[in-house]
């Protein structure tokens, strides 16, 4: 069973910082994508970012420059740092794994619980 252990999330005033961490469990993800996606409360799931095997690295426009995503492939790991941090990033942030795409929940990921983030103005 894959499980996912995602850390780092918290209350940040805008303009703040804070870095996410996730773990994963039960399946060696190094030469598959690892990512984050996030769902803002009352709306949809949406792309953040994701991390090739190759270290290549996708992003949803808005996110780049500001968030960047990392991996440690010895810690089976995937790291969100973001900055300049706005009311609007406020969601629930899901740490994911597998084949990934610019959409959530492909059935050829695992997906996390995730880890709840809050800006305040």
């Amino acid at each position: 069973e894959v499980k996912f252990v995602e850390t780092g999330g918290g209350s940040v005033q805008a303009g703040g910082s804070l870095k996410l961490s996730c773990v994963a469990f039960g399946s060696d993800f190094g030469g598959q994508d690892m990512g984050w996606y996030r769902q803002p409360p009352g709306e949809s799931c949406e792309f953040v970012a994701y991390v090739e095997s190759d270290g290549t690295t996708r992003y949803t426009g808005d996110f780049e420059g500001r968030f960047t995503i990392s991996r440690d492939k010895t810690k089976n790991a995937v790291f969100l740092q973001m900055s300049s941090l706005r009311p609007d990033d406020t969601a629930i942030y899901k740490c994911a794994a597998g084949r990934l795409f610019s959409f959530c929940y492909s059935d050829k990921g695992f997906w996390g619980q995730g880890t709840q983030v809050f800006v305040s103005s």
